[in-house]
């Protein structure tokens, strides 16, 4: 039964902490502010307001992965790097839970 509503609803699993070992970039597109009250470690903070402007800070040739605090701005961040040319980028949702599937 779980895995027909995986196949329904496309609940592809990825494994986080793998993505990360093999060198994956973690982009956390909140304020600075929010950034500093709490990131995951190694994370660069580029504000969605500011992640066109500095598309040139991220490597095109490993995976990206996304975040924000609830997965919405993550979200809005991985279109905006997969209509850039990035071929392959990841939301991974809030920061908190990033940061508890990596660790």
């Amino acid at each position: 039964m779980f895995g027909f509503l995986k196949k329904i609803f496309g609940g592809n699993s990825v494994d986080y902490k793998e993505l990360v070992k093999n060198g994956a970039q973690i982009i956390d597109v909140r304020t600075p502010a929010e950034f500093n009250g709490g990131h995951v470690k190694g994370a660069k903070n580029i504000p969605l307001q500011s992640l066109n402007q500095n598309l040139g800070k991220i490597n095109k040739n490993k995976p990206v992965i996304t975040c924000c605090a609830s997965g919405a701005r993550s979200a809005a961040a991985k279109s905006i790097l997969l209509n850039s040319g990035f071929s392959e980028v990841y939301n991974g949702g809030g920061w908190h839970g990033l940061n508890n599937k990596i660790s």
